[in-house]
């Protein structure tokens, strides 16, 4: 016992309790890490992971021959709540950070880019959405 027979407190954050924002990094980390492995299997390289510019982030930049996808990884407790949660403004967000990694990383091979979501529940294989949203040009 330290000095004064009182049982010493945790500290914030150090072993006690986690914060919500802990938890939901974590969540979102484990949920990346099977959207990448779901994109892998399906012939995809992946390029870069949260990816990140002034603009904004990419949850996942992945490519396939000369087909350059950024993905937006959603995870909720169903995967109907995970597509309804990719809001317009993080469309515009995610389209200029793509704008931003082209610009930096030119690359005459790459012919499409695309845009895709990843939908991630618990006890639910991730659900991929090819072309989930346009960008206005």
């Amino acid at each position: 016992m330290p000095r004064g027979g009182k049982p010493s407190e945790l500290k914030a954050g150090a072993s006690g309790p986690q914060s919500a924002r802990q938890v939901a990094f974590r969540l979102g980390l484990s949920a990346e890490s099977r959207a990448a492995a779901f994109l892998v299997a399906k012939g995809f390289r992946i390029l870069a992971r949260r990816w990140r510019s002034p603009a904004g982030e990419i949850d996942i930049v992945a490519r396939r021959r000369s087909l350059l996808i950024f993905v937006e990884v959603k995870a909720r407790p169903t995967l109907d709540e995970a597509a309804e949660s990719v809001t317009p403004r993080q469309r515009r967000r995610i389209a200029a950070a793509a704008e931003a990694w082209l610009a930096l990383r030119p690359d005459v091979s790459v012919q499409d880019v695309r845009f895709d979501a990843m939908l991630v529940a618990p006890g639910c294989i991730p659900r991929h959405i090819p072309a989930a949203f346009e960008v206005e040009a």
